[in-house]
Protein backbone atom coordinates (compact mmCIF):
# COMPACT_ATOMS: atom_id res chain seq x y z
CA UNK A 1 0.00 0.00 0.00
CA UNK A 2 2.72 2.46 0.70
CA UNK A 3 3.77 1.94 -2.69
CA UNK A 4 0.30 2.63 -4.22
CA UNK A 5 0.25 5.78 -1.69
CA UNK A 6 3.58 7.08 -3.45
CA UNK A 7 2.71 6.40 -7.17
CA UNK A 8 -0.30 8.45 -6.25
CA UNK A 9 1.59 11.10 -4.47
CA UNK A 10 3.66 11.46 -7.38
CA UNK A 11 0.91 11.63 -9.81
CA UNK A 12 -0.54 14.32 -7.59
CA UNK A 13 1.95 16.30 -8.03
CA UNK A 14 2.29 15.99 -11.46
CA UNK A 15 -1.16 17.03 -11.97
CA UNK A 16 -0.90 19.94 -9.78
CA UNK A 17 1.85 21.41 -11.58
CA UNK A 18 0.13 20.83 -15.54
CA UNK A 19 -2.83 22.80 -13.21
CA UNK A 20 -0.72 25.50 -12.18
CA UNK A 21 1.04 25.95 -15.83
CA UNK A 22 -2.35 26.17 -17.41
CA UNK A 23 -3.77 28.71 -14.87
CA UNK A 24 -0.36 30.64 -15.63
CA UNK A 25 -0.73 30.51 -19.53
CA UNK A 26 -4.39 31.65 -19.06
CA UNK A 27 -3.69 34.28 -16.72
CA UNK A 28 -0.68 35.70 -19.18
CA UNK A 29 -2.69 35.16 -22.47
CA UNK A 30 -5.30 37.44 -20.50
CA UNK A 31 -2.57 39.78 -19.11
CA UNK A 32 -3.81 39.35 -15.60
CA UNK A 33 -0.44 38.06 -14.28
CA UNK A 34 0.70 39.53 -10.78
CA UNK A 35 4.14 40.07 -11.33
CA UNK A 36 6.29 41.74 -8.02
CA UNK A 37 9.76 42.65 -9.56
CA UNK A 38 12.62 43.48 -7.57
CA UNK A 39 16.52 43.55 -7.65
CA UNK A 40 17.34 39.88 -7.55
CA UNK A 41 21.19 38.34 -7.92
CA UNK A 42 21.18 34.94 -10.52
CA UNK A 43 22.65 33.40 -7.78
CA UNK A 44 20.64 33.40 -5.18
CA UNK A 45 17.39 32.46 -7.88
CA UNK A 46 19.60 29.48 -9.49
CA UNK A 47 20.50 28.12 -6.54
CA UNK A 48 17.16 27.95 -5.10
CA UNK A 49 15.93 26.33 -8.53
CA UNK A 50 18.84 23.80 -8.29
CA UNK A 51 17.93 23.04 -4.97
CA UNK A 52 14.23 22.15 -5.81
CA UNK A 53 15.31 19.90 -8.46
CA UNK A 54 16.92 17.78 -5.77
CA UNK A 55 19.49 15.28 -6.82
CA UNK A 56 19.42 15.57 -10.50
CA UNK A 57 20.10 19.45 -9.73
CA UNK A 58 23.43 18.81 -7.87
CA UNK A 59 24.95 17.17 -11.60
CA UNK A 60 24.33 20.71 -12.87
CA UNK A 61 27.72 23.18 -13.16
CA UNK A 62 27.11 26.32 -12.66
CA UNK A 63 29.65 29.40 -13.70
CA UNK A 64 28.10 32.85 -12.50
CA UNK A 65 30.34 35.67 -11.53
CA UNK A 66 30.26 37.27 -8.26
CA UNK A 67 30.50 40.72 -10.35
CA UNK A 68 27.49 40.39 -12.24
CA UNK A 69 24.67 42.58 -11.39
CA UNK A 70 21.31 42.04 -10.36
CA UNK A 71 18.31 41.84 -12.41
CA UNK A 72 14.78 43.61 -12.51
CA UNK A 73 12.51 40.01 -12.06
CA UNK A 74 10.06 38.60 -9.75
CA UNK A 75 11.90 36.38 -7.66
CA UNK A 76 9.27 33.49 -7.76
CA UNK A 77 8.82 33.74 -11.44
CA UNK A 78 12.22 33.91 -12.51
CA UNK A 79 12.96 30.78 -10.44
CA UNK A 80 10.46 29.03 -12.13
CA UNK A 81 11.52 30.03 -15.38
CA UNK A 82 14.62 28.55 -14.40
CA UNK A 83 13.45 25.42 -12.96
CA UNK A 84 12.03 24.67 -16.32
CA UNK A 85 14.63 25.21 -18.35
CA UNK A 86 17.01 23.15 -16.04
CA UNK A 87 14.52 20.11 -15.69
CA UNK A 88 14.84 19.90 -20.34
CA UNK A 89 18.40 20.16 -20.26
CA UNK A 90 18.70 17.64 -17.39
CA UNK A 91 16.18 15.24 -19.64
CA UNK A 92 18.20 15.82 -23.38
CA UNK A 93 22.05 15.93 -21.80
CA UNK A 94 23.68 12.76 -21.81
CA UNK A 95 24.59 11.72 -17.93
CA UNK A 96 28.81 12.26 -19.03
CA UNK A 97 28.22 16.08 -19.69
CA UNK A 98 25.45 17.38 -17.21
CA UNK A 99 24.10 20.87 -18.11
CA UNK A 100 26.11 24.27 -17.49
CA UNK A 101 24.72 27.61 -16.32
CA UNK A 102 26.74 30.38 -16.89
CA UNK A 103 25.51 34.43 -17.05
CA UNK A 104 26.63 37.23 -17.89
CA UNK A 105 26.48 40.96 -18.21
CA UNK A 106 25.85 43.10 -21.80
CA UNK A 107 25.50 46.35 -20.82
CA UNK A 108 22.09 47.02 -19.42
CA UNK A 109 20.87 42.93 -19.72
CA UNK A 110 21.97 40.15 -17.77
CA UNK A 111 22.26 36.77 -20.03
CA UNK A 112 21.47 33.59 -18.26
CA UNK A 113 22.18 30.25 -20.45
CA UNK A 114 21.17 27.05 -19.94
CA UNK A 115 23.14 24.84 -21.77
CA UNK A 116 23.11 21.03 -22.76
CA UNK A 117 25.05 18.90 -25.17
CA UNK A 118 22.00 16.67 -26.19
CA UNK A 119 21.04 16.45 -29.74
CA UNK A 120 19.77 19.97 -29.73
CA UNK A 121 16.76 21.21 -32.08
CA UNK A 122 17.11 22.49 -35.79
CA UNK A 123 16.60 25.93 -36.06
CA UNK A 124 14.11 25.69 -38.81
CA UNK A 125 12.17 24.00 -35.73
CA UNK A 126 13.17 26.31 -32.51
CA UNK A 127 10.62 28.93 -32.66
CA UNK A 128 7.82 25.62 -32.81
CA UNK A 129 9.00 24.66 -29.40
CA UNK A 130 7.69 27.89 -27.97
CA UNK A 131 4.23 27.27 -28.81
CA UNK A 132 1.69 25.68 -26.02
CA UNK A 133 1.45 22.06 -26.78
CA UNK A 134 4.45 21.52 -28.84
CA UNK A 135 7.07 18.57 -27.64
CA UNK A 136 9.46 18.40 -30.47
CA UNK A 137 11.53 15.36 -30.45
CA UNK A 138 9.82 13.79 -27.84
CA UNK A 139 9.44 9.90 -28.05
CA UNK A 140 8.16 9.64 -23.88
CA UNK A 141 4.46 10.99 -23.78
CA UNK A 142 5.20 11.06 -19.82
CA UNK A 143 6.92 13.68 -19.29
CA UNK A 144 4.83 16.72 -20.03
CA UNK A 145 2.37 18.43 -22.62
CA UNK A 146 4.33 21.19 -24.05
CA UNK A 147 3.27 24.29 -21.99
CA UNK A 148 6.75 24.44 -20.46
CA UNK A 149 8.95 26.44 -23.02
CA UNK A 150 5.46 28.19 -23.87
CA UNK A 151 5.13 29.63 -20.42
CA UNK A 152 8.55 30.34 -19.86
CA UNK A 153 9.09 32.53 -22.45
CA UNK A 154 5.71 34.23 -21.44
CA UNK A 155 6.55 34.49 -17.80
CA UNK A 156 10.18 35.85 -19.19
CA UNK A 157 8.29 38.59 -21.50
CA UNK A 158 6.11 39.49 -18.68
CA UNK A 159 9.24 40.90 -16.34
CA UNK A 160 10.98 42.71 -19.61
CA UNK A 161 12.91 40.24 -20.53
CA UNK A 162 13.47 37.27 -23.79
CA UNK A 163 13.80 33.85 -23.77
CA UNK A 164 15.44 32.25 -27.19
CA UNK A 165 17.54 28.86 -27.90
CA UNK A 166 20.89 28.84 -30.23
CA UNK A 167 23.54 25.80 -30.89
CA UNK A 168 25.59 24.76 -28.28
CA UNK A 169 28.99 24.75 -29.72
CA UNK A 170 29.67 20.95 -30.54
CA UNK A 171 26.31 19.91 -30.19
CA UNK A 172 23.09 20.31 -28.30
CA UNK A 173 21.01 23.37 -27.05
CA UNK A 174 21.44 26.13 -25.22
CA UNK A 175 18.85 28.38 -23.84
CA UNK A 176 19.15 31.96 -23.62
CA UNK A 177 17.66 33.58 -20.84
CA UNK A 178 17.89 37.65 -21.18
CA UNK A 179 16.57 40.28 -18.45
CA UNK A 180 17.39 43.84 -17.49
CA UNK A 181 19.76 44.90 -15.09
CA UNK A 182 18.09 46.03 -12.04
CA UNK A 183 18.03 50.23 -11.42
CA UNK A 184 20.11 51.28 -8.81
CA UNK A 185 18.92 52.75 -5.73
CA UNK A 186 19.40 56.49 -5.16
CA UNK A 187 20.28 56.70 -1.46
CA UNK A 188 19.07 59.51 0.37
CA UNK A 189 21.37 61.52 -0.13
CA UNK A 190 21.80 61.75 -4.12
CA UNK A 191 18.31 62.64 -3.70
CA UNK A 192 17.02 65.81 -5.31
Amino acid sequence: IAELLATADESLDRLTHLVENLLDMSRLQAGALSLFPRPVGLDEVVARALDSLGPPGRAVTVNIPESLPAVQADPAILERVVVNLTQNAIRYAPSAHPPLITASSLGDWVELRVTDQGPGIPEKERERMFVPFQRLGDTDNTTGVGLGLALSRGLTEAMGGDLNAEDTPGGGLTMVLSLPVAPEEISPTERP
